[in-house]
């Protein structure tokens, strides 16, 4: 199983602190973000590792290296000066990724959420493009994304769950896509509309660094 961990973003609303600083590189806990990330993906299997850069990349390769000393095997998906935002920086990957399924996690999230789930033969099903992992909504973000029923993910419909930024995905969700930039979000309310996304709610601990107040309430 592969995984890619998205770092490539800006982090506006984490300034000033993205502006020297990498936002998957700020501390949380005496670590930097992307690593609790990268050990509890080493912990679930997980052994390569693809991270998209873009903003201060520099400074996310210098920190992990080739990943050899948690155990991983870490490749890098240079998008340049400009992001491409969540879509297509995974699009982009697909060459390091493989024909397989693979996890994607966004690498402003810290979580308790175990990955063994999403490695499992059969966490994805064969007309499925992807598997989502939900969560209660944050009081950020109340109205949520997509709702759960059954198992399936849903576009329409209620009770609303927010998105983890954490999935299982088959390259076939990005066929028709053109490079450059754009969102995860439209392709995967398409899929959701056509009964190919699986999902599991998770109701551990989760937070997205989205802004200054919530990495300090994390840290503490």
């Amino acid at each position: 199983m592969k995984a890619m961990v998205l770092a490539a973003g800006r982090g506006e609303r984490l300034r000033p602190l993205t502006d020297t600083t990498p936002k998957p590189l700020l501390p949380v806990r005496g670590r930097p973000l992307i690593e609790h990330l990268l050990v509890a993906l080493a912990a679930a299997g997980v052994r390569e590792i693809v991270v998209n850069l873009s903003w201060l990349g520099d400074q996310v390769r210098a920190m992990l290296g080739d990943g050899h000393g948690l155990g991983l095997e870490i490749r890098y998906s240079d998008e340049g000066a400009r992001a491409l935002e969540t879509g297509g920086g995974i699009q982009r990957a697909l060459p390091l990724l493989g024909p397989d399924p693979f996890i994607v996690v966004n690498g402003d999230v810290w979580t308790d959420y175990s990955f063994t789930a999403l490695c499992r033969r059969d966490a994805l099903a064969a007309n499925d493009l992807a598997r989502l992992v939900l969560v209660p909504n944050p009081p950020h973000h109340p109205l949520g994304d997509f709702a759960l029923d059954g198992g399936r993910v849903c576009a329409q419909g209620g009770p609303r769950h927010t998105f983890a930024g954490i999935g299982l995905y088959r390259a076939q969700l990005f066929e028709q896509c053109e490079a450059g930039a754009f969102p995860l979000a439209p392709l995967l309310r398409a899929a959701a509309a056509a009964d190919r996304v699986a999902g599991e709610l998770h109701a551990g601990v989760w937070a997205d660094i989205g802004s200054i107040e919530r990495l300090r309430a994390l840290d503490r």
